[in-house]
């Protein structure tokens, strides 16, 4: 009998996908520390905590360019491609623009056959060739856990760039696939997550955010980022921060993934939603009706999820049309208030 030599490789990491992420305060307080050096066309770094760094080409066009890379979420490689590479596009959709090119970041374990590397390249090649770029090039470096990921570069002009600020009061907020990845997958490492309730949150995923983007392009978009490793309140906090406004979320508006609240109620919590929490927990403020599973939900890290839009109230609407079921409403903005977000 042939012996099970599938390779696992979500085993052989200790935390995976937007999980994997330095703790946000850790990160905030090595950037608040190092010299900041100005240029004049350098119009977004990673001061404005947006998506991706905006540089003025002189034009009438900027550059978009992002990097994203992370430990695998799943035992397979062409799947972990995929949503590796649908996760660093996104950053591009979410500044409201196509991607033009990108380049790869692979590190991998000497101790795992390149038939693996071989497929994790064919299923972010394959993504990338759906959101109609090449991946042109790349490094790769030998390490004792894989991780991948992509850098991806964009051009757009300069006034139709998409920033995390500019929510306007009484625009509606929303959000563009459900919560629940990274708890899920926090169960799925260990066991208990269905499969099932699985195969909708790789789905969710390795699902790219090109209609989400698309389908907002003639609107007045107010604010836009995507939901990843900082949490829906932590994106939600970027904004309201950026914008000069308070952001009202709604409970009962929220949508998740299937399995997803009951396992968060199981405890089964990725270690972001701890980190995430000890950042920008003073910053945000419960209704006493809140239940516990519902706060570690939204305060736990997403993988590859929605674009989160400001949009007035009308735009929104005809959003939420066009995407067919894909989107809805989470909240609203609101004048500033002493906490960036409130959950009712």
């Amino acid at each position: 009998m042939e012996k099970d030599i599938r390779i696992k490789l979500k085993d052989m990491v200790h935390s995976s996908g937007c999980n994997a992420k330095l703790p946000p305060g850790d990160l905030r307080a090595v950037l608040e520390n190092i010299p900041h050096y100005s240029d004049e066309k350098l119009i977004g770094g990673y001061e404005k905590n947006d998506d991706a760094l905006v540089y003025d080409l002189g034009d009438g066009s900027v550059l978009l360019e992002t990097v994203d890379f992370f430990p695998p979420m799943v035992d397979d490689g062409y799947t972990f491609g995929e949503i590796a590479a649908a996760n660093a596009i996104s950053d591009i959709y979410a500044m409201g623009a196509e991607p033009m090119v990108a380049m790869s970041l692979m590190c991998f374990p000497s101790c795992l056959p390149l038939s693996v590397m071989e497929e994790i390249m064919r299923g972010a090649i394959e993504k990338a060739k759906e959101a109609g770029i090449r991946i042109a090039g790349g490094h790769t470096i030998s390490d004792r856990e894989p991780k991948f990921g992509l850098s991806v570069t964009a051009r757009i002009e300069k006034e139709k760039v998409w920033t995390n600020g500019g929510c306007e009061e009484n625009d509606a907020l929303v959000l563009t696939k459900k919560l629940g990845v990274g708890v899920l997958m926090t169960s799925f490492k260990a066991g208990e997550a269905g499969e099932e309730d699985v195969g909708k949150a790789i789905g969710s995923m390795r699902t790219l955010n090109k209609k989400a983007m698309e389908s907002a392009r003639d609107l007045n978009v107010h604010a836009a980022t995507d939901v990843t490793g900082f949490s829906l309140l932590g994106h939600s906090s970027e904004m309201a921060e950026a914008s000069g406004k308070s952001i009202v979320i709604d409970s009962s508006a929220l949508q998740f993934i299937d399995g997803a609240y009951e396992l968060a109620s199981e405890g089964f919590l990725p270690e972001g939603r701890y980190t995430n929490e000890d950042y920008i927990g003073e910053k945000v403020s419960f209704s006493e009706n809140i239940p516990l599973p519902l706060k570690d939900l939204l305060f736990s890290p997403e993988t590859s999820g929605g674009l989160l839009l400001s949009l007035s109230e009308s735009d929104a609407k005809k959003y939420i049309e066009r995407m067919e079921g894909k989107a809805f409403i989470i909240g609203k903005v609101v004048g500033k208030m002493e906490k960036d977000i409130l959950v009712i």
